[in-house]
């Protein structure tokens, strides 16, 4: 299957769901009134845009329409893809990882696929030939380091533990000393996922980011924040909350295949205006695809 045909099968709910709406829009297109822009309007947000969002696409559509005087369905049609594609362009899309080692800080809740979402990282970047060490940084949930010591097998890749309540940044340490002296192009480093008390999370985050400053000091880092698709406007309410903390540079959206919901992509970049790096399409190890926003909204509708 090529890459637009997984991202299209990925999306198929989304897209069944948009086209009983925003197809039916446009077949019966009689001309861009009010109740158009209202319809359209509603189609967006039921395909979990948000408000905010689908308001700005509309509004931004209008004035498109005014001052290129369009008239069919299909310039209107291909004026909104164009409108929501360059919402999506908020930043590059590709990692930053020019320095060896370069590190990626991955952080979400717990149960947004975080750990799946590393071990097909790691799958993905040993593919395109670089040496990735994993490091597991989440020692507060129970089995987390085990779950990752099976993904790092999956991806043949090596790992970094401690025991369960180690601290994280002392794994985060021995991980940095492991990859300098194994020659590493890549540290993936998983985090806790307990957002409910921000002020430790915070402290944790901030003193793990101090360790990879000091030690690395020249590295490109990325901070990549995992979010799962089916959880809509929560996941956006999440990533607002991460970025306060963290400084989130990356978002990978996950289990976009099994929602209707998938316009929440368009909404986190919008709002947060930071770039959407990888989505998650299925179970399998390649159905972490690197982001395209073209593409994207090409399969969306």
């Amino acid at each position: 299957m090529g890459f637009f045909e997984k991202i299209k099968n990925g999306l198929k709910k989304t897209r069944s769901a948009m086209a009983a709406t925003l197809g039916g829009l446009f077949d019966s297109f009689t001309g861009a009134n009010e109740e158009f822009y209202e319809e359209l309007e509603e189609s967006m947000i039921l395909a979990d845009m948000g408000v905010e969002t689908s308001c700005k696409a509309v509004e931004l559509l209008r004035q498109r329409v005014k001052e290129e005087k369009l008239r069919g369905g299909e310039e209107i049609h291909a004026a909104l893809k164009e409108i929501l594609v360059d919402m999506l362009q908020v930043g590059d899309t590709a990692l930053k990882l020019g320095t060896k080692p370069s590190v990626i800080l991955v952080i979400g809740v717990n149960g947004v696929g975080k750990t799946t979402t590393i071990g097909k990282l790691a799958h993905s970047l040993t593919e395109q030939g670089k040496k990735v060490l994993l490091c597991a940084g989440d020692t507060f949930r129970a089995a987390a380091a085990d779950q990752l010591e099976i993904w790092a097998g999956r991806a043949n890749t090596e790992i970094v533990r401690q025991h369960e309540g180690a601290d994280p940044a002392s794994v985060v340490y021995d991980a940095i000393s492991a990859a300098k002296a194994r020659g590493s192009d890549v540290i993936l480093c998983d985090t806790a996922g307990r957002l409910h008390n921000k002020a430790n999370l915070m402290n944790e985050l901030g003193k793990i980011s101090r360790i990879i400053d000091r030690e690395l000091p020249e590295a490109d880092k990325e901070v990549l924040l995992v979010l799962d698709g089916t959880t809509g406007q929560n996941g956006l309410l999440q990533a607002k909350q991460f970025k306060e903390i963290a400084g989130v540079t990356a978002i990978a959206l996950t289990k976009l295949d099994g929602t209707a919901k998938g316009g929440i992509v368009i909404a986190v970049a919008d709002a947060l205006q930071i770039p959407v790096k990888y989505i998650g399409v299925g179970e399998q190890m390649d159905d972490l695809m690197p982001f395209d926003a073209k593409s994207f909204v090409d399969a969306l509708i």
